[in-house]
């Protein structure tokens, strides 16, 4: 499964402390973040996550996180 959500995560230092959340709450999969693109897309790939709580762990690290249509 693979997901692409659009963020508002601008610094990549931000950006490395959110993939390591996710990481840790979704062992196995693969997650990364395109800052150049205008949406800053975060793209999470794997077989156990759930995108909801991709959305509210994002969220409550202090951004926006809705899945990119």
């Amino acid at each position: 499964m693979i997901e692409v959500f659009k963020t508002n995560v601008h610094d990549f230092s931000e950006a490395q402390k959110v993939v390591a959340l996710l990481n840790r709450h979704f062992p196995g999969s693969r997650i990364n973040f395109d800052l150049d693109d205008c949406d800053k897309v975060l793209r999470v790939e794997g077989n156990n996550f759930i995108t909801e709580k991709v959305m509210k762990l994002v969220e409550k690290k202090g951004f926006l996180c809705s899945v990119l249509d």
